[in-house]
């Protein structure tokens, strides 16, 4: 009952971020746009509130691409390996992007912590707190490592069974 809504999850939570931060960071744009130009009027926090988003949209559309296979791929060096090569590769980078990941972890969370320790609050509001906003960081690359964890299990498997790894991936899978 548990595995539909949580395999649902696995395959759009990504996705479901990213339009949603997008599609908010690009209204507030357009309706602030037409009101400068139409009425001469902006409310303040329209150019900090969109930045922040975009945080959301890179980190999460990131973790997708990671996901997908299509995110930092040296593939036609990688078709030219002999077959335990590729396997190696495979597993060096997961290995790569869970250390770097780590690493981004580790330092935004001090960010993170630090904004929210000093009431750093969005520029043009009263009450918008910053590290609402940092947050995405963390949380998307830690979802980065899940998707790698993801990747290696699916290449070990793929690797004991002697099937060829898919090297070149699409972005539009």
């Amino acid at each position: 009952m548990i595995k539909k809504p949580l395999k649902w999850l696995d395959d759009n939570i990504e996705k479901i971020i990213i339009m949603f931060t997008y599609s908010t960071m690009a209204g507030i744009i357009c309706v602030e746009v037409v009101r400068r130009f139409v009425m001469n009027q902006q409310v303040p926090w329209s150019t900090s509130i969109p930045i922040l988003l975009f945080l959301w949209v890179t980190w999460f559309g990131a973790s997708y691409n990671v996901k997908q296979r299509t995110h930092l791929r040296m593939s036609e060096i990688r078709e030219r390996m002999p077959y335990n090569m590729q396997f190696v590769c495979q597993c060096i980078d997961a290995v790569l992007w869970i250390v770097f990941a780590g690493i981004v972890i580790f330092f935004t969370i001090t960010q993170t912590y630090l904004a929210y320790d000093n009431f750093a609050i969005v520029e043009g509001t009263d009450n918008v707190m910053q590290w609402w906003f940092y947050t995405a960081t963390p949380i998307a690359w830690s979802l980065i490592i899940f998707r790698v964890l993801q990747n290696l299990w699916q290449d070990i498997v793929t690797y004991r069974n002697k099937l060829p790894f898919s090297l070149q991936a699409s972005l539009l899978e």
